[in-house]
């Protein structure tokens, strides 16, 4: 579970609560059930009709993938790849099959050195795993869009929302004193489309774009790799090139690693 997500949400909606209440208000004061139906439920339906039944079925996943924290250390595989270099030069890359059992590989680049194994042209191999990436990008953004189009129709679903409460309001003027709560309670309505939109549709989008990036990152890194692996590229020339997929923090840190040992 990703708590900076987590706690992003509820510091949002917690400070808004909290400054309500400074200002005299009570939590109890924006509740309304009718706004909530009108707002959630319209913007499900808007959502539904937008996309195709075989996009939506992955919403699980998709909010799986927006509240866990993925922990990728590309130190970590910049060395993995640097060992299977250097096991590939000394014994040929028939050398680094049985590393392909391992079943906690990422299975994008054992398929990569599978087909190097294979003696799959480099030519080849690039175009496969490139489309393979690009693939796993259009998912990735389809599944931001799904958020990012519920962020777009909940204000406008608590527009609505609103207009309909002025015109029960409107339509029964008998006593002017209940005119001020009843207007109250039917912006309730565009507070719960406009919070719910900058507070958790668009934030949740961009986290998946923002994981989008750095998964793309990642697998043109590993991509980079293979090939210098089929190569026969010195150890270190691997490494210097994968560097650049790095930030320097992360680069003095690798360095300072490989003079430790």
């Amino acid at each position: 579970m990703d708590i900076g997500i987590i706690v992003g949400i509820v510091i949002g909606f917690g400070s808004l609560i909290f400054a309500f209440i400074e200002e005299g208000g009570s939590p109890l004061m924006l509740v309304a059930f009718s706004a909530a139906v009108i707002v959630f439920g319209g913007t499900i339906g808007a959502v539904a009709i937008s996309f195709p039944t075989s996009k939506l079925k992955n919403i699980g996943k998709i909010i799986k993938v927006a509240f866990t924290n993925r922990k990728v250390n590309t130190k970590e595989q910049i060395e993995f790849f640097k060992e299977l270099s250097t096991k590939t030069r000394k014994n040929g890359l028939l050398s680094i099959e049985g590393d392909l059992s391992n079943n906690e590989m990422d299975p994008f680049i054992k398929k990569g050195l599978q087909m190097v194994v294979d003696g799959v042209e480099p030519s080849t191999i690039r175009g496969i795993l490139e489309t393979k990436l690009e693939q796993m990008s259009e998912r990735h953004h389809d599944g931001a869009g799904i958020f990012d189009a519920a962020g777009g129709f909940s204000p406008t679903m608590g527009i609505i929302g609103t207009v309909m409460g002025l015109v029960q309001v409107l339509s029964n003027l008998d006593d002017p004193s209940t005119l001020g709560p009843k207007i109250a309670v039917a912006f309730i309505a565009t507070l719960y489309g406009v919070g719910t939109a900058n507070l958790l549709w668009l934030p949740v989008a961009n986290k998946l774009k923002a994981l989008d990036k750095e998964e793309i990152i990642e697998k043109e890194m590993s991509i980079e790799a293979i090939m210098l692996i089929q190569e026969g590229a010195n150890p270190n020339t691997l490494v210097a090139k994968l560097e650049g997929f790095l930030t320097d923090k992360e680069v003095s840190e690798l360095n300072s690693n490989n003079a430790n040992d």
